[in-house]
């Protein structure tokens, strides 16, 4: 569907730059916008080896273990499930943390990582934990959203960083409101089975 959307885009601005006289701005536009897209992508892809070293690292040695420990009180009544079980606690943990670092695409093997391990209670079946954890990677709370400080720094922002204190109010109210619509549909669900 994504691609045919594409294709009525392109061909509509085919067509509406040869009947203005804007083929030749509309060829370079074109030109420029797809240089533009490689330096921002190897931008991001060296950010991204960056925080996935960085996370090694941490879990390596033992960082990560302590991140769980100190954000326990916090994750422990959201994944109730996965606090059983330390291997489990650490990959949920560190996954998390790289959402909450907003790491973005560096996050995404922590987070299968997690999710594969979320998955060993009950194969085959989206437990509660699966369910919460996917609300809160689509909903992560950002304390530093590097991956957007790194696109508009990218394209140019003279203040890169100010988005900073609108995208703690607007990811903490996401991540509440995630879990706790997780939390009332979970007992909906179980009042109906």
């Amino acid at each position: 569907m994504l691609g045919k959307c594409f294709f009525v885009i392109v061909l509509l601005s085919l067509v509406f730059g040869l009947f203005t006289g804007n083929a030749a701005a509309l060829g370079n536009a074109a030109l420029d916008g797809a240089a533009r897209a490689v330096e921002v992508t190897l931008s991001l892809v060296g950010m991204t080896a960056l925080w996935c070293g960085v996370m090694r690292v941490f879990t390596e040695c033992g960082t990560v273990r302590l991140l769980s420990r100190l954000l326990s009180p916090l994750l422990r009544p959201v994944f109730p499930g996965a606090w059983q079980d330390e291997r489990c606690r650490e990959t949920v943990t560190a996954a998390v943390t790289a959402n909450m670092l907003g790491l973005g695409n560096a996050s995404t093997p922590l987070a299968l990582t997690a999710m594969r391990e979320l998955g060993r209670a009950s194969p085959g079946e989206a437990t509660d934990d699966m369910v919460t954890f996917a609300v809160l990677g689509t909903a992560p709370f950002n304390i530093l959203p590097a991956t957007l400080i790194a696109l508009r720094r990218a394209a140019g922002s003279a203040a890169p960083c100010a988005v900073v204190v609108p995208v703690w109010i607007c990811s903490l109210a996401a991540a509440l409101f995630g879990i706790l619509l997780s939390r009332l549909l979970r007992k909906a669900g179980r009042q109906h089975a």
